[in-house]
């Protein structure tokens, strides 16, 4: 069933950007009648193509509220000129595409963008460019809509006055596809959104998160590049969200993390890339989620999981070069690490079945030690830590006996 709502997402997200039917055409520039955008808006019929020609419009506050193509030649500017939204489209089936718009407003009471959508249903924004914005699309309450395509560029500095390249707020069955976002707050940001599709975006150097979610039930992320964002990726108090085959590089930082999951059930993390992250995988209070088929590599920690994370299962991953594998604050873990491949491994496989004899604990001593006391970081690599480990492979005593990996895997699994 999952598969299947996924695929019919990807169609109607494909369908939702096609040209609606053309009554009339109504032409924008200074050759013609019509000079103003909000004029050839104005002037245009339900089901009509406003075709606006290359230039530089002066406005903001332009009203989108009728089923029209509105249509960029040649990407025309439309600078809102520090002022309030750029545009606001408040219809059902409009289309903007081929535009370049430029400098909403910013304000410490209101949240301004360059493309505003509220109450809206089947509106298609594809193929612009945003370029300093406070927020660049800003959607609410609204349905079935397609954010395709547009590159979105901002030049945030800090978190207070700056929002988001792909805001979506209180909205359902949104397809964001093809995106690149980079300089926001956060490069998408999910709050009570549901039933929705994000695919094939690239959210990168954002000065807080590359993707931002909270109370976003029953969504898909399939094929997104987030890297080199000052905080990585967070997903918060959320059921039934599946991440597929999407890429988590270069997050580094004190606080930062390919991924946070916090607060997350019943969900499934398959066939994603993690490379270079601080920590790849930071796992809190999450319950029966299914962690398979990833590739963790050349991350500080791979996975950290709290003592309050319960009945998740973490099979068939390949944990390459990373400095530790696992760490966790508690005792008791409740969850469980199978058919895993670890780099780290140095058991034996006597029978030829590929699979270890003997178990693998990928929690070190040295690794639990730092949990309690960050300090001892500096004692890294050195020969005391070594044995300690050793030590503890040997007789376990500290680490959690009961986190361990009873049939590894010899070789890297093809993923």
């Amino acid at each position: 069933m999952k598969t299947l709502r996924i695929v019919l997402g990807i169609v109607i997200a494909l369908i939702g950007v096609q040209n609606p039917l053309v009554a009339g055409k109504v032409y924008v520039g200074k050759g013609h009648p019509v000079k103003t955008i909000q004029q050839g808006i104005n002037n245009a019929q339900p089901g009509d193509t406003v075709l606006v020609e290359k230039g530089v419009y002066k406005e903001n506050e332009i009203k989108l509220n009728k089923a029209i193509y509105l249509k960029g030649i040649s990407f025309p500017v439309i600078d809102g000129g520090k002022k309030g939204n750029v545009m606001e489209i408040h219809a059902k089936g409009a289309v903007l595409e081929g535009f370049r718009i430029i400098n909403s407003g910013q304000s410490e009471m209101h949240d301004l963008a360059g493309v505003l959508l509220v109450d809206s249903y089947g509106v298609t924004i594809k193929n612009n460019q945003f370029d300093n914005n406070t927020y660049s699309i800003l959607t609410q309450h609204s349905r079935n809509c397609t954010i395709k395509d547009n590159e979105i560029r901002a030049y945030a500095n800090n978190e207070v006055l700056f929002g988001n390249g792909v805001h979506c707020w209180r909205s359902d069955s949104m397809y964001i596809i093809g995106n690149n976002i980079s300089g926001h707050r956060d490069g998408i940001y999910f709050e009570f959104v549901t039933n929705s599709l994000v695919w094939r975006n690239i959210s990168r150097k954002n000065i807080r998160y590359g993707l931002h979610f909270m109370f976003s039930n029953n969504d898909t992320y399939i094929a997104n590049v987030f890297e080199k964002n000052e905080s990585g990726v967070a997903v918060m108090y959320t059921n039934n969200v599946n991440m597929y085959n999407n890429y988590f590089n270069d997050n580094w930082g004190g606080a930062a993390f390919g991924i946070l999951l916090k607060d997350i059930s019943d969900g499934e993390i398959s066939g994603n890339y993690f490379g270079h992250n601080t920590t790849a995988l930071d796992i809190e209070g999450c319950n029966r989620l299914k962690i398979f088929k990833n590739k963790f590599v050349n991350n500080g920690y791979a996975i950290k999981i709290s003592a309050s994370t319960l009945d998740n299962e973490i099979t068939r991953n390949n944990f390459i070069s990373n400095t530790f594998d696992v760490a966790t604050n508690g005792t008791l873990v409740a969850n469980s690490f199978t058919g895993n491949y670890w780099d780290k491994y140095e058991g034996y496989d006597l029978n030829k079945d590929g699979r270890g004899d003997i178990p693998y604990r990928p929690i070190s001593l040295y690794s639990t030690i730092i949990e309690s006391n960050p300090a001892s970081l500096m004692l890294f690599r050195s020969i005391i830590v070594s044995l300690l480990d050793k030590t503890e492979k040997l007789l376990p005593g500290i680490t959690p006996e009961n986190l361990k990996d009873e049939k590894p895997y010899m070789k890297p699994l093809p993923l």
